[in-house]
């Protein structure tokens, strides 16, 4: 790649109105994460200098979200095309001598290497006026099309709806992703007119002004490309996003059994020898380490996986859930900001909220810690070695002692000291013959009506 300083406009000043939505497209989500900021981590990598987010309609929700970041943003008030877009971005990049990279906000997927290899190819020695990046889809239907040589010199681009039939049977297709010359491109943009179909001013019009050609290269896999207008196309970005990840996953060494109904985030973070069963969900901020196995139907999100862990079937990991080195969480157990200890366990049936539970703990079904007075949280800590009988109510703040025994169906108020027996309820006792002399009166008296 050239050692040219480098910036980069994202055009997302589009309505989005096929997405029906009240929140701006660019920053739906795709793998947890909204699309525009895919593409600003992409940029950030390949060591952008200056980047510029060109804004329209609901620009204040844009502007929240990259507040903090290092961006511009620079405002299109009336929607002319996407040449008037990145028009608007030149008082930002003011002073700047570079490569300028021309990008989408909906256009997510593309890869660093993708805009590494359009920045060689403007720095090659060729020297074009600009570098677009061309795709070839399955069906080439309303795209651009770019006509060029074995070179890849460019001999014509055409919008759609402005082209002729021999020229929408060409298969190679304008992404509108492009690279220029920051000292080429305000003065190409002020050269080009609004004179076509649309009365717009198209950003690859300066392509076609007279004098230097420029060049096309071509993606390595379409579907970098991909553009999201409607809700049916986010769809089909996160299905490959999601294709992508668990291939990667099985390569590192993780066992998907069955791949297509496991679900990453951006951030999931599984090493290698982790079993992973059907139809897991991974929320953003997860790490698993090895040795862990992730039963069926489980949601895990903002948690930490200890090493040979079991979690599941259908539990749930909230926020601030720590599981470590061979602790158990069982089926429909749900753990928040809470600890468990080394080869601790709570198999079934259990709701550990701001809990830290001691090593080799044991858990039993039905037990909860009453964690809220719905003003405040408070915390619970269960010891070493410690067991909560079943259908236990541990009412926080409360802390059990290392070995300490909580009995079954204890409501518990109070601390409980180490090694002693914690019993929370009245004496049982027993009335002879009292339910059969019951089912016989109940009886008679049903007969009688």
């Amino acid at each position: 790649m050239s050692d040219r300083p480098l910036a980069a406009i994202i055009l997302a000043a589009g309505q989005g109105t096929r997405m029906k939505s009240e929140t701006h497209k660019v920053l739906h989500p795709i793998a947890g994460k909204p699309m525009l900021h895919h593409l600003l981590d992409t940029v950030d990598s390949i060591g952008v200098e200056r980047t510029v987010v060109v804004v329209g309609a609901r620009r204040e929700q844009i502007e929240a979200s990259v507040e903090g970041r290092k961006v511009a943003i620079a405002v299109q008030e009336d929607q002319l095309g996407t040449g008037h877009a990145v028009a608007q971005a030149k008082a930002a990049l003011e002073g700047f001598a570079g490569d300028v990279l021309i990008l989408y906000g909906d256009v997510p997927m593309v890869s660093a290497r993708t805009m590494e290899n359009m920045i060689a190819r403007l720095n090659n020695g060729s020297d074009p006026r600009a570098v677009v990046l061309g795709f070839r889809p399955d069906s080439a239907g309303a795209y651009g099309r770019i006509i060029a040589d074995e070179q890849g010199e460019i001999e014509k681009m055409v919008e759609y709806k402005d082209a002729d039939d021999k020229e929408r049977r060409i298969t190679l297709c304008n992404s509108g992703l492009m690279v220029v010359r920051s000292t080429d491109l305000f003065i190409l943009l002020d050269q080009i007119s609004n004179d076509n179909a649309a009365g717009e001013y198209y950003l690859p019009d300066i392509v076609m002004l007279p004098g230097q050609k420029s060049a096309v290269i071509e993606v390595d896999d379409p579907a970098e490309v991909a553009g999201v207008n409607s809700r049916a196309e986010l769809a089909a970005v996160e299905s490959e996003w999601q294709q992508r990840r668990r291939e990667k996953a099985m390569a590192d060494g993780v066992s998907l059994i069955a791949p297509e109904t496991v679900f990453f985030s951006y951030d999931t973070d599984i090493s290698s020898d982790v079993i992973i069963e059907p139809n897991v969900i991974f929320g953003p901020g997860v790490t698993v380490a090895s040795g862990a196995r992730i039963y069926g139907f489980s949601h895990i999100e903002g948690a930490s996986i200890g090493a040979n862990t079991n979690v599941g079937p259908f539990a749930r990991l909230r926020p601030g859930a720590v599981m470590e080195e061979g602790s158990k969480v069982g089926n429909f157990v749900e753990m928040k900001k809470s600890t468990l200890g080394k080869g601790a366990k709570a198999n079934h049936l259990t709701y550990l909220g701001d809990a830290e539970v001691g090593e080799g703990a044991n858990i039993g079904a039905g037990t909860i810690t009453c964690n809220y007075d719905g003003f405040f949280k408070y915390k619970t800590v269960i010891g070493k070695g410690a067991f909560i009988g079943s259908n236990s109510a541990l009412v926080a703040p409360v802390t059990i002692g290392d070995g300490a025994i909580v009995a079954a169906g204890a409501a518990l108020t109070k601390d409980v000291a180490a090694d002693d027996l914690a019993l929370v309820r009245p004496e049982q006792t027993s009335k002879a013959g009292w339910a059969k002399k019951f089912r016989e009166a109940m009886m008679k008296k049903k007969a009688g009506k």
